[in-house]
C-alpha cells in the first residue's frame, strides 16, 4: 500500500518534521503523497496543528486528521476529560487504508511514542502499524540517552513482528556534543537498522521552498522514493556532522 508509519522515541523528537520532509521529497519524486494525523493533543480548535505545519513545509500533501483535543496529554486521556473514547487501531488503519487508494505515499504519524495509547481500549500505533502489516521509521533526538530510547522503541516493535525501517535524528543541535557525535556512529548497531537521515534543529522555521528544496540532503533518498537503488546513503555535510 506504500504506507510508512512514523513514531519516535518520545515527545518533542521532531516527528512532524521529519513527517513534512519525507512528504517534500516523495512530492519531489512525483509521488502523490498523504500525511494522516491519528489524533493531535494541546491543540484547540482554530489552531495550527502538526497536519498544519506539515502543509505549510512540504506543499501540496494531501493531510487528515482523526481527532483533535485541547489538553497537552497522551490522546486517551486527552480523549478522555472531553467525554470521547479516542480514535481505535482499526479505525486508523482504515483511515490509511482509504488514503492509499488514491496515494502513492501515505505518511501516518503518531502521537509521542510507539506505545502511547490512543483510545480507552488501549489501542496504540503499534497496533494500527501491526493491522496495516507496514514498516516503521523511528525518529530520535541525538544526545545522551537516545540509545537506551532507541533500543526500547526498535524492541517493543521486533516483539510485535514490526519491521523497523531505519532511524532519523530529527533535530540535529548546533553544537553537537560528544554524546550527539557518537549517535551517528552508534545508532545503527543499537536500532539494527539504519540512520537514514539528520535533520538540523530549527528547520521547521524555513519558508516552503527552502524546506522542499533542501530536504532530499538530509535524507536517505528511499524514504521519499527517489531511488530505486535500496542502497542507503546518509549525508550529514549539511548538517556539520561526520561519519
Amino acid at each position: 500500500m506504500g504506507v510508512l508509519v512514523i513514531t519516535g522515541t518520545g515527545t518533542g523528537v521532531g516527528k512532524t518534521v521529519v513527517t513534512a520532509a519525507v512528504a517534500a521529497c516523495a512530492l519531489g519524486a512525483g509521488r502523490t503523497t498523504a500525511v494522516l494525523k491519528p489524533a493531535q493533543t494541546g491543540v484547540r480548535r482554530g489552531e495550527s496543528g502538526d497536519v498544519d505545519d506539515v502543509r505549510r513545509l512540504a506543499g501540496p500533501v494531501t493531510t487528515r486528521e482523526l481527532a483533535r483535543y485541547p489538553d497537552p496529554l497522551a490522546p486517551a486521556t486527552a480523549a478522555a476529560r472531553v467525554g470521547r473514547s479516542g480514535v481505535g487501531s482499526a479505525e486508523i488503519a482504515a483511515a490509511a487504508r482509504e488514503l492509499s487508494r488514491d496515494h502513492d505515499r501515505v505518511l501516518v504519524e503518531g502521537a509521542g511514542g510507539l506505545l502511547v495509547r490512543f483510545d480507552a481500549a488501549g489501542s496504540t500505533l503499534a497496533c494500527a502499524a501491526t493491522a496495516l502489516d507496514a514498516p516503521v521509521l523511528v525518529v530520535v533526538r541525538a544526545g545522551l540517552g537516545t540509545l537506551n530510547d532507541t533500543a526500547l522503541t526498535v524492541e517493543a516493535l521486533r516483539a510485535r513482528g514490526l519491521t523497523c525501517l531505519g532511524v532519523v535524528i530529527g533535530e540535529w543541535p548546533d553544537l553537537p556534543d560528544l554524546a550527539a557525535e557518537h549517535n551517528l556512529l552508534d545508532l545503527p548497531e543499537v536500532a539494527g537498522a539504519p540512520l537514514l537521515g539528520v535533520l538540523p534543529a530549527g528547520i521547521g522555521r524555513l519558508s516552503s521552498e527552502e524546506f522542499r528544496a533542501r530536504a532530499p540532503g538530509w535524507l536517505s533518498p528511499e524514504l521519499g522514493g527517489l531511488a530505486d537503488d535500496p542502497a542507503v546513503t546518509i549525508r550529514t555535510d549539511s548538517v556539520g556532522a561526520t561519519r
